[in-house]
């Protein structure tokens, strides 16, 4: 039997298929033609199959791909907005209506009391790891109020003394370390520059005045030898018998801020209230005083606190040596 070209076999299969199904016959009792056309319309289908699979996977799985990716990006993306805008109003809102109120409150709080009247909340322990053993010794009461301040230096440094210094650096000038365990700042570094300016004008005010030194008596060489003798050179001498430590001691400097008053006001927690003298009152009243030095130093100058020196605490206490 001759072949058929490939459009009238596909066109006779075609037909042959439509007529199978209309007729629902088994396959043993169809035709030969109707087989030949099967096998022709199977073979045609298989190579349309093949040629057109390729590129109709590709086609379709290349928009598939691209339609699901554009939806799956429009929709993550809408709900990521979605989300992040609600979430961003939820704790924006949160934020502004609770916490940043808050915070502010408490900064502006803090900010209105001045450093030296309170304790800073960070350096506060939830419990103290110290054992009292006697509670009394734990009751000791400062000065607080900044008039009674102001009256000391004033009879101090004299009129207008309270203005020599700012507010927090007159509390500083006057605290003690032992005081609320250091944490609101405490006087050691201006008492050590106040101790030095206070030794230099000292040893000046010693090397300027008069000698006091007398000649050794007995000198076995006095009538054979004369020692080297210069006016420059005479009150040095006076080194030898006077030193600025003991012009000024614990005890004159101490008689001095009791006298002015500057002992009601220095903030100092004794170790023993029952035994002030035992827990160095001498020496915090004298550090009290070189740190009042030292402030006017960093505050107003050398020359400024050099001039305090021989005008308010040196002439309180020449006549005495």
């Amino acid at each position: 039997m001759p072949l058929m070209p490939a459009r009238p076999a596909a066109r006779l299969a075609r037909q042959g298929v439509r007529a199978c199904r209309s007729r629902c016959e088994p396959p043993s009792r169809r035709p030969a033609a109707l087989f030949f056309s099967t096998s022709a319309a199977r073979r045609s289908e298989e190579n349309f199959s093949t040629s057109a699979t390729p590129h109709s996977r590709e086609n379709f799985s290349t928009s598939t791909t691209h339609h699901l990716e554009a939806d799956f990006s429009t929709s993550a993306a809408h709900h990521s907005e979605a989300d992040f805008s609600t979430s961003a109003a939820h704790h924006s809102e949160e934020n502004f209506s609770t916490s940043a109120p808050r915070r502010f409150e408490a900064y502006r709080e803090v900010r209105s009391r001045p450093r030296w009247s309170y304790t800073p909340e960070r350096m506060k322990a939830p419990f103290s790891p110290h054992i009292t053993h006697d509670p009394t010794r734990s009751i000791w009461r400062v000065n607080e109020d900044p008039k009674k301040l102001d009256a000391a230096l004033n009879s101090f440094l004299g009129r207008s003394g309270e203005r020599m210094l700012s507010e927090d650096l007159k509390w500083l000038a006057v605290t003690h370390k032992s005081f609320d365990q250091g944490r609101r700042g405490f006087n050691d570094r201006l008492a050590f520059l106040g101790r030095q300016i206070c030794i230099l004008e000292c040893t000046q005010s010693i090397i300027t005045s008069p000698p006091r030194i007398q000649a050794t008596p007995g000198d076995p060489f006095a009538g054979r030898r004369e020692p080297y003798d210069d006016p420059a050179l005479r009150s040095i001498d006076s080194l030898a018998a006077f030193q600025p430590n003991d012009v000024l001691n614990y005890n004159t400097l101490t008689r001095i801020a009791m006298e002015t008053g500057l002992t009601e006001v220095v903030r100092w927690k004794p170790r023993m209230p029952e035994n002030l003298d035992g827990s160095g009152y001498d020496v915090i009243m004298a550090g009290a005083i070189y740190g009042i030095i030292g402030a006017i130093s960093l505050h107003k100058g050398g020359k400024y606190a050099s001039w305090i020196v021989r005008e308010k605490l040196l002439k309180r206490v020449q006549p005495a040596w």
